[in-house]
């Protein structure tokens, strides 16, 4: 066997084998030949037996633990992967207690492991600055993810086969310095959690640090996710050209917090034609604010791969735009194209919309977004507007095998 999955904590029975089994194997590995180690749900009772299926074969580790398991028992394990599995490609430890005995022990088979080899780090857990030294500048890492915890600084970073990176911070921004004129050649995403209950104008300094590096020619990812209401400034991620995905999370509790406008709308257009997904803000709340037609209208010439949008925006501009004998598109430009329209999914959580203008905002949706199916929504107002859409479709495709040629029917 080359690749073990486990969960012990939906199979129980399988513990009383292995009590069976370690007397048996003595000091030898149960499957010496074990590749790929994955424990789902790592438990106290089976925490023990972990050090026997790993040996020097085993090159990828991926184990996530259970709340309340004792931390000692967790930082002794961790501690003795270092001298089981000396090869290792992936390390992920997920869901660890933060105790400098924790750090302690992930940095010690961090400094322990073939650097030459690691491929993968990915550690819930703060490191201790010799271990901070190693990991920004492993030279075929090409993944990971790391806890920033209060005024932690960075080394210089080098890691010119990065491609993926994680990371979750306290308040403190000094740590960005680390990443000024960092080599970082293949960086395509980048995960961002922030704690901190101030966000302050992080998308500036961050988009300040990232052009003196070369992110701005290989980023596909960005995104950022706070419970914390900001006013985010999107114009310092304008640079960032090539991105496919970006996500920006902020909180609507205690008030609307989003800021998005169709000026917004329309600089972001301009600057990432090949934007797929693009949610800005968490769940739209119930506030009638936000982007209009013209900002929609904005996302489907410019974005044509767009297939999943979540913004706050009025619906009332769509009622308008049906109501008025005006196109909503401007007069200027050609009908869109509808192949090239590629929204599939629609957020629009609490934005609110009257039942008696379900059609009408349907209608506007569908001209624009001829391909929208899915509308992700709380409130009855959008249930009828989603009922109208699948009618729409229905109809729409029985013309199609009759010969007619496709046209939202409504």
């Amino acid at each position: 066997m080359r690749t073990l999955t486990v969960d012990t904590s939906k199979d129980t029975v399988a513990l009383d084998t292995l009590f069976a089994l370690q007397p048996r194997t003595a000091n030898e590995p149960f499957l010496p030949r074990l590749k790929i180690f994955v424990c789902e749900e790592a438990t106290e009772a089976f925490i023990p037996f972990i050090p026997s299926f790993l040996s020097r074969q085993t090159t990828w580790i991926d184990i996530r633990f259970t709340a309340n398991t004792p931390m000692v028992m967790i930082a002794s394990m961790i501690t003795g992967l270092s001298t089981l599995c000396l090869d290792l490609e992936c390390i992920t430890l997920n869901r660890l207690p933060r105790d400098p005995v924790i750090t302690e022990a992930v940095s010690k088979i961090l400094l322990a492991c073939n650097q030459d080899t690691l491929q993968w780090f990915c550690v819930d857990s703060p490191l201790t600055e010799e271990a901070r030294e190693v990991v920004y500048r492993l030279p075929k890492l090409s993944g990971m993810w790391v806890i920033i915890q209060g005024n932690t600084l960075l080394p210089p970073v080098a890691l010119p086969n990065l491609t993926s990176i994680d990371i979750e911070y306290d308040d403190y921004l000094g740590w960005l310095q680390g990443f000024h004129g960092a080599t970082l050649e293949k960086l395509e995403d980048i995960y961002l959690r922030s704690k901190s209950k101030q966000i302050g104008d992080f998308l500036g300094k961050f988009g300040s640090v990232a052009l003196t590096t070369s992110v701005s020619a290989t980023l596909s990812t960005f995104n950022f996710n706070t419970s914390s209401s900001w006013n985010p400034n999107y114009r310092s991620l304008l640079p960032f050209t090539q991105l496919k995905d970006l996500v920006i999370g902020s909180s609507c509790g205690g008030g609307c917090s989003s800021r998005v406008d169709d000026n917004i709308i329309m600089d972001l257009v301009r600057a990432m034609p090949k934007l797929e997904i693009l949610k800005l803000g968490d769940t739209p709340c119930e506030t009638p604010t936000g982007v209009t037609v013209k900002g929609l209208i904005a996302l489907a010439y410019g974005c044509c791969h767009l297939s999943r949008l979540r913004i706050h925006f009025q619906t009332a501009s769509l009622v308008e735009a049906t109501a008025s004998s005006e196109t909503p598109y401007p007069s200027n430009e050609p009908m869109v194209q509808r192949q090239d329209c590629a929204l599939t999914d629609l957020e629009v959580g609490e934005i609110p919309v009257q039942p008696s203008d379900a059609l009408r905002v349907a209608m506007t949706l569908l001209q624009i977004f001829p391909r929208l199916s899915n509308i992700e929504y709380i409130g009855e107002g959008w249930h009828s507007v989603g009922e109208t859409i699948e009618l729409s479709k229905q109809i729409g495709t029985f013309l199609h095998r009759t010969g007619e040629a496709h046209q939202p029917y409504l």
